[in-house]
């Protein structure tokens, strides 16, 4: 199993790219191929999915991704092939977002994906995705609440807000923040 190879995107069709680490080409599924910039090196984060007759290269530009997409493909009556669209078309927030509303109506504009398995998906997923991404979004928010609620403005918050590092708790973020508005 690789956790991720770095190297040079030397090809682009519409559902893969070939990534170039050493010679060696990898053909890689990802979710967007046309994201990616020919001759430029990244960092794919991939799963390796091996069948009876067929091993394939699934990749990723963020960890947060993968992690999605391995819950995704673990759901009753979904694989790689449908999990990878909805990647595609979706973003990690919104599709978790869906999933935590049980908004069927927006897992069913995915590919592939029906009443039934969008059901599914909620039915196993609901409650059990955790992403830092969000995680740190929503102390950000609260941050900001925090200090509009001691009465600094919108502008002086935004002044601040990029010398706050996001992967403090909630109490160290506001100290920092305060001291930044002190000065």
């Amino acid at each position: 199993m690789y956790e991720y190879i770095k190297g040079e995107i030397t090809k682009q069709e519409s559902n893969y790219i070939v990534l170039d680490n050493n010679g060696i080409g990898y053909l890689i599924y990802v979710p967007n191929p046309y994201s990616f910039k020919l001759n430029k090196e990244y960092k794919i984060y991939t799963y390796q999915n091996v069948k009876e007759d067929e091993i394939s290269l699934y990749g990723f530009k963020t960890y947060e991704e993968k992690k999605l997409f391995l819950k995704l493909i673990n759901v009753k009556g979904l694989g790689c092939k449908m999990a990878l669209p909805m990647l595609a078309t979706g973003s990690i927030n919104g599709i978790m977002d869906a999933i935590e509303r049980e908004n069927i109506l927006y897992l069913k504009k995915f590919p592939k994906i029906g009443d039934k398995v969008a059901k599914q998906i909620i039915l196993d997923l609901k409650g059990k995705l955790s992403s830092t991404t969000s995680t740190k979004t929503e102390t950000r928010e609260e941050l900001i609440e925090v200090l509009k609620g001691l009465g600094y403005k919108q502008v002086d918050i935004n002044k601040v807000l990029p010398n706050i590092k996001s992967d403090l708790d909630i109490e160290t973020q506001v100290k920092e923040a305060l001291k930044l508005m002190l000065k």
